[in-house]
């Protein structure tokens, strides 16, 4: 008997084992570790702000939960759209993501008719950071101390007084039209380039309210030069107890408008990689720590659990009523 395999036998042997060390080989590769590389995480405002603040909180989540290093990148301009275009024409490898915010993920594309993107069909969500409410404020020269007082005053006179925010477009300034409508008063809206030319007008006396930060707020807050009158919360803000949510009034009943933070890559990114920036968050906002940072800067610290594409969904509806009821142009 032969006992040596013929050569078409041996080809066949050799064959099948080539075929089975590929088919080996292939879900090795498509498993490769993430990350294997530094994480960019843009964003879309200068460096110090609020979302700034929660980008940064989100990069120390992920530096410690994925043992990546992770790369903060500021790109400041028209309200976040620079950095979330960037962010959207990046590979979607989990390697560029956004750290943005309500507005260039749910607001600007309303106004905005430069933005080339849809967050909605453009971006993956992976999960919301935290909310961040905004407050209504007046001027000493307004001569108001309460919301009855702003209310009343504001009605005796239509469109006198003034009030200003840090953007055409932005969450502020679709939480002051939201009071206009809700307490059906007319203000003329100032857009300001910022926060600091506005706190300087409001403190001189040359603007009469504004929608500010309570981060920004506070200290003008606690030395009297401006006065808190309500925040868009549904609820009072924890830093901020003796502050009603606007909601209480009885004009402003179901008042709620607030901004957020969220993290969020380009469309398609792969639902691994997903997962895995998602249990990540999820596990360092659990962090008692985190949530302190997040708190002394002004925020409300999320779970990474909420479902961040039904509120792009929802707050841009909310946000197209309003630029119809104000006539919003960019």
């Amino acid at each position: 008997m032969n006992r040596h395999p013929s050569p078409v036998s041996r080809r066949a042997v050799l064959g099948a084992l080539g075929a089975t060390a590929a088919a080996f080989a292939v879900p090795a590769f498509a498993q490769a570790r993430y990350p294997a590389k530094p994480i960019k995480l843009l964003v879309g405002y200068a460096p110090g702000g609020s979302v700034d603040m929660a980008a940064r909180v989100a990069a120390d989540i992920l530096s410690a939960k994925l043992g990546a290093t992770v790369v903060v990148e500021n790109l400041a301009g028209a309200a976040g759209v620079v950095a979330a275009q960037r962010a959207v024409s990046s590979p979607a490898d989990g390697y560029t993501l956004l750290a943005g915010s309500s507005n260039e993920m749910a607001a600007t594309a309303l106004v905005n008719p430069a933005q080339r993107y849809s967050p909605q069909k453009d971006l993956t969500p992976v999960g919301l950071i935290a909310t961040a409410p905004v407050l209504l404020v007046a001027a000493p020269r307004a001569g108001v101390k309460n919301l009855d007082e702003f209310i009343a005053l504001v009605k005796r006179s239509p469109g006198k007084y003034s009030y200003g925010n840090s953007g055409v477009g932005s969450t502020l300034h679709f939480a002051g039209e939201l009071v206009k409508q809700r307490a059906g008063i007319f203000l003329t809206h100032i857009p300001y380039r910022g926060t600091a030319p506005l706190t300087s007008d409001l403190v001189g006396g040359t603007l009469d309210f504004a929608i500010m930060s309570p981060t920004a707020a506070a200290p003008f807050i606690q030395s009297g030069r401006i006065v808190p009158l309500g925040i868009t919360s549904a609820k009072r803000f924890p830093t901020l107890p003796q502050v009603p949510a606007l909601g209480e009034h009885p004009q402003l009943k179901g008042y709620e408008l607030t901004g957020w933070f969220a993290l969020a890559g380009p469309k398609d990114l792969p639902a691994p990689i997903v997962q895995a920036l998602r249990e990540a968050l999820q596990s360092g906002l659990t962090d008692p720590a985190i949530r302190r940072r997040l708190e002394e800067g002004g925020s409300v610290p999320g779970t990474g659990k909420e479902d961040l594409a039904r509120i792009m969904r929802e707050d841009t509806a909310k946000y197209a009523e309003l630029v119809k009821f104000a006539n919003v142009r960019e």
